[in-house]
Order: structure tokens, then C-alpha cells, then sequence
């Protein structure tokens, strides 16, 4: 982190510095206490940002988080296997609560109230409302809503992506060429090794990813699209003018080292114009996102790309990424690839022409759903005109 560029986090209209949280990578068999004390390393230096209110017994701070999280810092002992199962529209999503992080007596409330001298008040699990921390010294409710904002930025991160923000590229011209480009692929590569019908994207998925998100409540999703109409208002339009922006899907890239050992094989999408205008929009909309938190800040600027070859559909034509399935302990388990020799797609088709588009809307959708269309299910949008 730069020392005079801390990264934002955006919560409740208001902006925080962000401490830095160093990440380990634990074994089944270590410590409990462990998790803790790294989580906790950064976290004791009281930040000025946070709103403290003054009241006759001493200090007051509130902060809103979904109830999903209150289990992390709640006072009574998990007994259960240490899986919760919260519902969003259609999809079930099986999240960990990490025992590193409870504990084996689940006391973690406790821990932090002892040593900031506070009072933490939470709502049981699955019920809504707000975490309140008092306490006789302001600078003891700070260090404590500090360790508490840590625990949940750090289980936040560890959590498998439930949304997306992206452009659909299931136009009718877009989708015929892909068919194309798979027909001819298979037709004159599939003595190569690896390459199959298996690994080519669903037409009806082509899309083009602007951000991964992580949405644990109906109240988050709503604030996405907020934030999402925000920025049309103040800076989509402008960029787009309010109409459509029409782009070309052409050419492949691959996106490992080794051609003769490929992954993922993508189009790349450019304005037809040839100006930088999508790139700058996508861009903008991350960097907005970021700032508010509801995205974790990992690059600076969008890949423009559509998926469509990956060896992640060979076993599951569902599969989305890495993070899609878990054991019983609750660790991710990564998808074993076969990669494919990509050299002669690459070379014959370096330069091919899927089509072209007009991209009016941005959505919000929804991992592993299917809507009418055969699309992913959207949960909002915003349309440019």
C-alpha cells in the first residue's frame, strides 16, 4: 500500500483508510489463536475516520454489516459443522465460518471487549440491524470497531464470488460467429491435443466481466445497483454520449505462458471506432467500485476479454472459476485442468471475426443461474439511452 495513497472503503456514505491486513495461509492442525493475532496485527492503531458519537455514559459507534458476518465476533460457541446457508433469489450459497477466526470457545466478542476496555452489542445470526461498540474512552470504541472491521474484510475476502458486473455479447451476429469459429476450430484442430467440443463457452453466456463481486445480502445487492445508477449519472453518460457503444469481437489471445499448454482462450472486444472510449468507461466503473469496497482492488485497469475456450467446462460445462466447490472442512477445492495445445488455433485463427455489437447495458448478475434466454440471471442493470 502506498503510504500517501491508502485505499478507501466506503461505508455508510463515508470513507475510511484502509489498514493493511497481511494474508497467511493456514494448516488444518494450527493454532486457533493464530488467525487472530495475524488479523488483529494491523488493526490496533486508532483510525480518525470512523464516527464516534458522544453520549452521557462515554462513546458510541455503529456499523451495519450482513447478518451472515455477525457470527464471526458473536459471543456464543458454533457447534455446528461450520457451514451456513444463506439464500439470494435462486441460488444457494454454502459459506465457512471459519473456526480460526471463532475460535474453539467462541469468545472473539469477548476477547475484543477485554482488551478495548468496550461493550460490543450484535444481533443474533440471521437477524438484521447494527453492530454497536460503547465504551468510557473514544479511542477504545475506535481500536475496537477497527479489530471488527478486519475480521469482517478478512472473512469477506476469503469467500467465493456470488456476482459479477458485466456486458452480455449474446447479440444473434455475435453468437452465430462463435458457433462458427467452434465449428471450424474442431473441424481443423481436434486431432490436437486437448481440444474438444467440451471446452468451447456457451453462446448464451458470452459476456464480457468488468468485476467479481461478493454480495451476502439483499441490502448489498441493492446498493450495487445504486452504486451502478451513480455512476451512470455521473460519468457513463458522458463517456458514452447516451447511446449504444458499438464494438467488434475479433481476434483470440491466451492468457498462460505456454501456447502448447493453454487454459482459457478469449476474443478480444474493441470499439469499432478505435477509440479508447469502453476501455475508459470499464476502467471508471472499477475504480468507483473499488473505492466503495463492494470489489477488492486487485488490478487497475479492466482485461477486456470474452471467454471462449476453458478447460474448467471440460468436467462441469456450469464451472465459472475456481472457487466452485468445498469440502466438509470447508477448504476450496481447485479444478484439476487439462490444458490444450492451443499453437494451431492460434495461428489460424489469430485474426477472427466474431461479429459485431452495440453494448447498451451494464448488469448485475448472478452466478451459476440461467434466465429465460439461457443468460445468466440479472439481478439490476442500467441501460446508456
Amino acid at each position: 500500500m502506498e503510504v500517501l495513497r491508502p485505499q478507501l472503503i466506503r461505508i455508510d456514505g463515508r470513507n475510511y483508510r484502509k489498514n493493511p491486513v497481511q494474508e497467511q495461509t493456514y494448516q488444518h492442525e494450527e493454532d486457533e489463536e493464530d488467525f487472530y493475532q495475524g488479523s488483529m496485527e494491523c488493526a490496533d492503531e486508532p483510525c480518525d475516520a470512523y464516527e464516534v458519537e458522544q453520549t452521557p455514559q462515554g462513546f458510541r459507534s455503529t456499523l451495519r454489516a450482513p447478518s451472515l458476518l455477525y457470527n464471526l465476533i458473536h459471543l456464543n460457541t458454533s457447534n455446528d459443522c461450520g457451514f451456513q446457508k444463506i439464500t439470494l433469489d435462486c441460488q444457494n450459497i454454502y459459506t465457512w465460518k471459519s473456526r480460526h477466526i471463532v475460535g474453539k470457545r467462541g469468545d472473539t466478542r469477548k476477547k475484543i471487549e477485554m482488551e478495548t476496555k468496550t461493550s460490543i452489542s450484535i444481533p443474533k445470526p440471521g437477524q438484521d440491524g447494527e453492530i454497536v461498540i460503547t465504551g468510557q474512552h473514544r479511542n477504545g470504541v475506535i481500536s475496537a470497531r477497527t479489530r471488527i472491521d478486519v475480521l469482517l474484510d478478512t472473512f469477506r475476502r476469503k469467500q467465493p464470488f456470488t456476482h459479477f458486473l458485466a456486458f452480455f455479447l449474446n447479440e444473434v451476429e455475435v453468437q452465430e460467429g462463435f458457433l462458427r469459429f467452434q465449428e471450424e476450430v474442431l473441424a481443423k484442430c481436434s486431432m490436437d491435443h486437448g481440444v474438444d467440443s467440451s471446452i468451447f463457452q456457451n453462446p448464451k453466456k458470452l459476456h464480457l466481466t468488468i468485476g467479481m463481486l461478493v454480495l451476502l445480502s439483499e441490502e448489498e445487492i441493492q446498493q450495487t445497483c445504486e452504486m451502478l445508477q451513480q455512476c451512470k449519472e455521473e460519468f457513463i453518460n458522458d463517456i458514452s454520449g447516451g447511446k449504444p457503444l458499438e464494438v467488434e469481437m475479433a481476434g483470440i489471445e491466451y492468457m498462460n505462458d505456454d501456447p502448447g499448454m493453454v487454459d482459457v482462450l478469449y476474443a478480444k472486444v474493441h470499439m469499432k471506432d478505435g477509440s479508447n472510449r469502453l476501455q475508459e468507461l470499464v476502467d471508471r466503473v472499477l475504480e468507483r467500485f473499488q473505492a466503495s469496497g463492494l470489489i477488492v482492488k486487485e488490478w487497475n485497469s479492466v482485461k477486456l476479454h470474452a471467454t471462449v475456450m476453458n478447460t474448467l467446462f471440460r468436467k462441469d460445462p456450469n464451472a465459472e472459476g475456481r472457487y466452485n466447490l468445498y469440502t466438509a472442512e470447508g477448504k476450496y477445492i481447485f479444478k484439476e485442468r487439462e490444458s490444450f495445445d492451443g499453437r494451431n488455433i492460434l495461428k489460424l485463427f489469430e485474426n477472427f471475426y466474431f461479429g459485431s455489437l452495440k453494448l447498451n447495458s451494464i448488469h448485475i448478475s448472478q452466478r451459476f443461474t440461467v434466465d429465460s434466454f439461457g443468460n445468466y440471471a440479472s439481478c439490476g442493470q442500467i441501460d446508456f439511452s
